[in-house]
């Protein structure tokens, strides 16, 4: 099977968050307050594979407000923080949602992110994963984490989904500043 089938098949895209969504990197001020680096890019095109009826969750070894206030911030309500066991909570999530691993792609970058990725239908890594996370993958991102990836994985799901015109059209052809009768 091809990676655009795999990926025509994709109903919930989950993602693992720090090194995926953000560039790994942690920040913490003097008083302990964390701080993550989010590209707004990523965010709309999650948004964008929303308006196309897929599914978006997060599933985090770390937990952090940073993380339930982006979530929030994207209409992601699918987000599990905290997870020692990312393979048993992505089981349940797809138990309560009725999908099988086929419809899944998931995006990791690290080693306790390959149990969930040996099972799913799409498994992708960004381009500063290590190399023994790439050998694993269906696909490894052109952009590294953090820095346009998540962007890139929901641009090629609307295209292999057929829907990536339809959902992008509003963009492409604005309506009219002023009406030409004005």
């Amino acid at each position: 099977m091809t990676l655009e089938q795999r990926l025509a098949r994709v109903e919930l895209l989950l993602l693992d968050v720090d090194g995926v969504l953000t560039d790994g990197r942690v920040v913490l001020d003097d008083n302990g307050v964390e701080s993550k680096f989010f590209d707004v890019r990523d965010g709309h095109g999650l948004k964008l594979l929303q308006r196309a009826g897929v599914g978006v969750g997060l599933v985090t070894g770390r937990r952090s407000r940073v993380v339930e206030l982006r979530a929030v911030e994207l209409g992601v309500d699918e987000v599990h923080q905290g997870v020692k066991d990312k393979l048993t909570v992505v089981r349940r999530v797809l138990s309560r949602r009725d999908l099988s691993p086929e419809r899944v792609a998931y995006v990791g970058d690290d080693v306790v992110d390959l149990p969930v990725m040996l099972q799913v239908g799409v498994a992708i890594t960004v381009a500063d994963a290590p190399g023994y996370i790439q050998e694993r993958a269906h696909w490894v991102t052109t952009a590294g984490g953090g820095r346009g990836a998540v962007r890139e994985v929901c641009e090629a799901l609307l295209r292999a989904r057929g829907c990536w015109e339809e959902i992008t059209a509003r963009y492409f052809s604005p309506e009219p500043l002023m009406s030409r009768d004005a």
